[in-house]
């Protein structure tokens, strides 16, 4: 059996289990305790997967977007403090560091890279907190339905029960709302980027259109004024022979009378 079948095998086991004691008149909070101790356990056993089981866990298909949590990336609780999180960063890399995967060491090199872009945005503050305000926003709005979907419960005189009531589908609703949030985030990040760059581009364009005109002017106005001083000497010399055809033609000639040869009687 896989790691990831047995794990959620395990979780079913435990949900089963959850219920019983419910069932039993044993205390909610005593239960959700239990439950929630036994699937910290199967996370920590779970969290040290092998090599190849980490670097397929981090290039799974969708893994653009899959990774775009950072506490998911690094499988560390979002309030682990840092010196949980450094350790957490050393067993990970270590485990997919392409000196130790000498089989597989370009698909190591993505998963490292992913591991270690992850953990330096948590290093930085302001990226961190940005990580847990979706991390937040997607448990208020799992906890909005829910109240929704009781109101509406109540209003049809139904049982108020809803499947988020059980700590692991909660778990699971705020992870998928995370997600789709983070992917929110980086399309709108992405639709930014590319219209900055279009932007970018157009000025870019607009630019050197502009440089081309002034050196077209440049060398439109150099070639001008090397050539002054032909256009002026031809222009006078273009005078000069009009007024030389205007002189011939108004100068008159003396013409020398006809002679008239005599009749002879």
């Amino acid at each position: 059996m896989r790691a990831e079948d047995f794990y959620f095998v395990k979780r079913r086991d435990i949900r089963w289990r959850h219920s019983s004691k419910m069932a039993a008149g044993g205390s909610g909070e005593d239960a959700f305790q239990t439950f929630y101790t036994e699937v910290k356990q199967i996370e920590k056993r779970d969290s040290v997967l092998t090599s190849k089981q980490q670097i397929d866990r981090l290039l799974r298909p969708g893994a653009s977007y899959f990774n775009l949590n950072p506490f998911e990336v690094l499988q560390i609780d979002p309030e682990a403090t840092d010196e949980e999180l450094k350790k957490r960063f050393r067993q990970l890399s270590i485990l997919v560091h392409p000196d130790k995967n000498q089989d597989d060491v370009d698909r190591a090199q993505q998963a490292f890279e992913a591991v270690d872009k992850a953990y330096k945005m948590l290093l930085e503050p302001d990226q961190k907190k940005k990580a847990l305000d979706v991390i937040h926003a997607g448990k208020e709005y799992v906890e909005h339905m829910m109240s929704q979907k009781k109101k509406q419960l109540k209003k049809d005189g139904k049982p108020i029960d809803v499947e988020e009531d059980d700590p692991e589908a909660f778990r699971q609703a705020v992870y998928k709302q995370t997600m789709k949030l983070f992917a929110e985030l980086e399309i709108k990040r992405k639709e930014r980027e590319a219209k900055d760059m279009h932007e970018r581009k157009r000025q870019r364009e607009e630019e050197i259109e502009t440089q081309e005109r002034a050196k077209r002017e440049r060398e439109w106005q150099k070639n001008f004024e090397e050539t002054r001083d032909g256009r002026v000497d031809s222009w006078r010399n273009f005078q000069a022979k009009g007024k030389t055809k205007k002189e011939k033609k108004n100068r008159t000639f003396l013409k020398p009378p006809k002679v008239k040869m005599e009749q002879r009687e």
